[in-house]
């Protein structure tokens, strides 16, 4: 049998971390004195004690290390049971929500994905408003780590192509997951924080260039308003897009920026695919609303180009109706929806990275039958690409496919108008936020969803941050015999 135990001693890790970090907003509520500082007590002791039991009771468990399969269940389930823990604030202090909407909100927020059932955020208690900002900087900097520490271990989606570069940055070997954990956090801090301050250089309050900062960079989209972005209309969407953008790049790079190699962004393939796709997006959808609108060009410049990059980056901040734009824009914001940002990014979906492979090997199969005798090989960025790097990629497009398709059609059953169940089974499982359709409230949240088409949202958000195989694996009855 698989042995659990060195999976309970790292999520308890993990869970008695995310308890003391609960103290944070607790402090926020309590200098504000405001009674929601109870609930975050109660949430962080009890997720604490019950981390640190976890903890001790198998203090020894990592002694012979963390095999493959242990792997696998212990980053599914980090993105399960650490959202459990992450709700009890909601559930225990104010606005007092259902086990249903505490976990919905919770999910969203550590799958970075950023659609809300939550309304009245304007006057919502601070602490509470932080809370979903840190749960969503706290999952960015997760997925990082898991995209370039255990997903290329695990072959997942191809991801063993990033696997020798990931560990060999800086010009030296960074053999320990801690070596690489630690440069991460230092340029993901370093971009939160210049973030937070751009935020406030051109005019938000303190309190919302922290929110937006630390959601900003976790490309995850909430916000301290029911208008989203909406409320900061001008330069700041300026400002949001270009750190919305640095947050969609490879974070490896930063890491070798950092490192003296000055010319490691700009060389990387994926880099220049992103910036030239998110070009062409806001270049189509510009030249559309500027045809059939008359709005001034500079404003239908600046609101293209803000929603766009949001919406292709899986943020999912909003500052217009991008679902009242037509059917055109509507289409090329999906499309890029699930496109995603580049791989080892905050970013979301199904990555830029694959989208090269398969169009490298589409291109290599048209070859070949021009010329079959012809031996080719497929490369990427001057890299060769392996055939279990390609049948990886392909395998990913096909599962993200069925379980969109599945998704869709089981919300579309719950009740949902068509719209509405292709634009939640969209957003859930790539990532990204806002749903389009009658159903949806004027703020954008989701409350008034069934609590079945919310679990199925939820169950989209999962599957959809841990790239679908990673979860889907540990249904295999041979997965868990020895």
């Amino acid at each position: 049998m698989l042995d659990i135990r060195p999976v309970v001693h790292l999520v308890g890790l993990l869970t008695f971390a995310l308890g003391a970090i609960m103290l944070l907003p607790l402090a926020l509520d309590l200098q504000a004195d405001n009674d929601n500082w109870q609930g975050f007590a109660q949430a962080s002791f009890l997720t604490c004690l019950i981390g640190a039991v976890a903890t001790l009771s198998t203090r020894s468990a990592l002694d012979q290390g963390l095999g493959r399969r242990q792997s696998f269940l212990m980053t599914a389930s980090v993105w399960a049971v650490l959202p459990a823990f992450g709700a009890l604030p909601f559930v225990f202090g104010a606005p007092h929500q259902s086990v249903t909407h505490a976990y919905f909100e919770a999910m969203s927020g550590m799958t970075t994905t950023g659609t809300t059932v939550f309304v009245g955020l304007d006057g919502m208690p601070p602490g509470v408003l932080l809370w979903r900002s840190i749960l969503q900087w706290l999952g960015g900097l997760g997925i990082i780590v898991v995209a370039l520490v255990f997903l290329p271990i695990l072959r997942v989606g191809g991801m063993q192509h990033f696997q020798s570069e990931a560990f060999d940055t800086m010009g030296k070997v960074m053999p320990r997951v801690y070596d690489i954990s630690a440069a991460l956090l230092q340029v993901y801090l370093g971009l939160t924080v210049l973030a937070i301050l751009a935020y406030m250089a051109f005019g938000m309050s303190g309190f919302d260039a922290l929110n937006h900062g630390l959601t900003t960079i976790a490309t995850g989209g909430f916000s301290t308003r029911d208008a989203s972005f909406a409320a900061f209309v001008g330069p700041l969407e300026y400002v949001s897009a270009v750190f919305m953008v640095l947050a969609g790049l490879p974070f490896i790079r930063f890491i070798q920026l950092m490192g003296g190699s000055v010319r490691a962004i700009w060389e990387d393939v994926q880099v220049r695919a992103f910036l030239r796709w998110v070009g062409y997006a806001v270049g189509a959808v510009v030249a559309y609303r500027l045809a059939t609108t008359d709005a001034g060009a500079l404003d239908v410049l600046r609101g293209t180009l803000f929603n766009v990059i949001t919406l292709f980056t899986g943020t999912g901040y909003g500052s217009e109706d991008v679902g009242a734009w037509g059917d055109f824009p509507l289409l090329v914001v999906m499309l890029v929806g699930f496109i995603g940002a580049c791989t080892a990014s905050t970013g979301c979906s199904i990555k830029v990275f694959r989208f090269l492979v398969l169009f490298e090997s589409i291109k290599m199969r048209m070859r070949q039958l021009s010329s079959p005798r012809r031996v080719m090989a497929i490369k990427l960025g001057g890299k060769r690409l392996e055939q279990d790097v390609i049948n990886s990629v392909i395998v990913m497009f096909t599962a993200f496919a069925g379980i969109f398709l599945l998704l869709a059609t089981a919300l579309a059953l719950s009740g949902l108008e068509t719209r509405t169940a292709l634009t939640a089974a969209w957003t859930a499982i790539c990532n990204i936020g806002p749903v389009f359709g009658p159903e949806v409230g004027e703020t954008g949240a989701v409350d008034g969803f069934s609590h079945t088409a919310k679990w199925l949202m939820i169950l989209g958000m999962y599957l959809g941050r841990l790239e679908v195989l990673a979860v889907l694996v540990l249904l295999l009855p041979r997965f868990w015999r020895a």
